[in-house]
Order: structure tokens, then C-alpha cells, then sequence
């Protein structure tokens, strides 16, 4: 019996900018665990602020909030696990405007719910 696989992991990658950019939906018949999620600001010289947030129908919620990352550093943007519901989603902003210095990086466990 052909079905839907009961776990994917996926790694999903994608530069910051000042767009609020939706990186990540979770999918229809799946729940998803954010088990890593982090940006990494690449710059030698230039602090840059980000912000995380969490959306479900209308609402969304801001989990990270102009928090600034100095130049050369990571921050971690969950300190436990993050669920999402079916079409849950995930934004990520920045106060780079070129996308050239923020990077952001999760790790996901998709399961089928």
C-alpha cells in the first residue's frame, strides 16, 4: 500500500533581506518540527538586526524581533522545537538590503500527521 512517507528531514537554506520572506509552509498531511533554525550574519564589519516569525491563517507572531547579530556571529533562533500545523509557515527578515550577509539555515522533520 502506496502512501504518504511517515518522515522527511529537509534542510532548507535562504538569504535575508529586508523583505519579509516566507522560507518554509508546512505541507498538506504533514506536521513539521523545526529542530535547528539560525542565521548567520557573514559580515567582517557590519552588525545587522533580524527577525523570525511564526504564522498560522492570519496571525502571525513574532518569535525573534530586530535582534542584532554582530558581524561574524550566528543566532540561534530557537532554544527548543518549533510544530507547525499544516500551512503553518515561517518568515524571516533582515536589515541587510542585499541579502549578501545574512543567511539563514533549518533543519526540519516533516511527519505525516
Amino acid at each position: 500500500m502506496a502512501g504518504l512517507p511517515l518522515n522527511n528531514f529537509k534542510t532548507i537554506t535562504s538569504d535575508v533581506t529586508t523583505s519579509s520572506t516566507s522560507v518554509y509552509e508546512a505541507p498538506l498531511g504533514f506536521k513539521s518540527v523545526f529542530l535547528l533554525a539560525q542565521i548567520t550574519n557573514t559580515s567582517g564589519t557590519t552588525p545587522y538586526e533580524v527577525t523570525f516569525k511564526f504564522g498560522r491563517g492570519a496571525v502571525t507572531t513574532d518569535v525573534v524581533s530586530d535582534f542584532t547579530i554582530p558581524a561574524n556571529d550566528t543566532l540561534n533562533l530557537l532554544t527548543g522545537k518549533l510544530v507547525l500545523e499544516t500551512g503553518d509557515f515561517i518568515e524571516v527578515s533582515g536589515s541587510d538590503a542585499t541579502g549578501n550577509d545574512l543567511k539563514f539555515i533549518a533543519s526540519i522533520l516533516e511527519t505525516s500527521a
